[in-house]
């Protein structure tokens, strides 16, 4: 079967205010450094694994560093309070944080290599309602900071209080203050902003665009705090991790089930692993679904419509071109 591929300006009214899902795709088009496997295959082919670390992850089966380095690191904070003498926990999560610290500053573009294309994302996402990312990167979150250098018309809202916690009762968030629009947005997968304590308390960490990435390494490397985001790992592996925590066991259970009437995905290739996202909205009430396709990508036009179908029911189904004017950082073409 072949679909027919538009542009988004074409199919954009009829998404106007729904909700979008943001993949890894919208990160390798800012930027190709987001084109690894994973953090650990990056890790592995950097050598930065020692063997312990390397033991860990086997032991766990898993290839999740946010859930390697929490156990370890809550082995070693058991250890720290009961004055049990063990170095090599210590050690094990020391190389576990380092391993990553080095990972992300190797694969993240620095705040000055994307800034230019902030203002298109920017434009592009306040189209929405609502704004589900499930990519761990900080794009997103520059993207709404920088919505905050506007007219105070559209305002971003992530929902965390100004000390730094979720607030539960999200949803009044939708209702307008002084701003004509807004758009919620939420990250699904949790995000490298996103941090736990040793009693298992999640904050949002702060600090301006060009800083928040150092920021983040800095509260990792204070050993006060752990990454709250899931980054590799089965359906099954997943969940687990999201049902550990409150916030996203909140955007799961509440979030994803309210999302009506329209969906666009962006960048997201739905697969098998991430399936389980796409289940959950089957009830919500959506009726129309657009998806973007890369350069004319027909095999996976075929495989997104039946997995669609399969997971949300009888809805309508729209394919456009990720490059289109107006899409992501893309911009719209003026006429001489």
């Amino acid at each position: 079967m072949r679909h027919k591929v538009a542009q988004w300006g074409d199919i954009s009214e009829h998404y106007q205010r729904g909700a979008i899902v943001v993949g890894n795709g919208a990160s390798i088009a800012v930027s190709p450094n987001f084109s690894y496997g994973s953090l650990l295959d990056h890790a592995k082919k950097n050598g930065l694994l020692t063997e312990d670390v390397q033991i860990l992850f086997n032991f766990f089966d898993t290839q999740d560093f946010e859930l390697v380095l929490r156990l370890v690191w809550q082995a070693n904070n058991v250890n720290k309070s009961l004055e049990i003498p063990d170095d090599r926990t210590h050690e094990a999560y020391r190389h576990v944080r380092d391993c990553l610290i080095e990972a992300v500053r190797a694969v993240h573009p620095e705040h000055e290599t994307v800034k230019a294309h902030l203002p298109l994302m920017c434009r592009f996402l306040e189209s929405f309602g609502t704004v589900l990312s499930l990519n761990y990167d900080l794009l997103i979150y520059w993207a709404m900071t920088h919505g905050l250098n506007g007219d105070g018309r559209h305002r971003f809202k992530d929902c965390f209080l100004w000390n730094r916690r979720f607030d539960d009762d999200w949803s009044k968030y939708r209702e307008l203050y002084k701003e004509r629009t807004n758009t919620l947005v939420f990250y699904p997968h949790g995000s490298l902003a996103l941090c736990r304590d040793v009693v298992e308390q999640e904050f949002k960490i702060h600090a301006a665009g060009a800083r928040l990435l150092e920021a983040i390494l800095a509260e990792w490397q204070s050993e006060r705090a752990v990454p709250l985001f899931v980054s590799e790992g089965t359906r099954t592996q997943k969940i687990c991790s999201i049902q550990s925590s409150y916030y996203l066991s909140t955007v799961y259970r509440e979030v994803l089930t309210s999302v009506a009437g329209t969906l666009t995905i962006f960048g997201w290739g739905i697969g098998e692993h991430d399936r389980h996202l796409l289940q959950r909205m089957r009830n919500a009430g959506i009726k129309r679904v657009a998806v973007s396709v890369f350069r004319n990508d027909q095999v996976y036009c075929n495989y997104a419509y039946q997995i669609i179908r399969n997971d949300l029911g009888e809805v309508h189904v729209d394919f456009f071109d990720s490059e289109s004017p107006g899409c992501w950082i893309h911009p719209i073409r003026t006429q001489d």
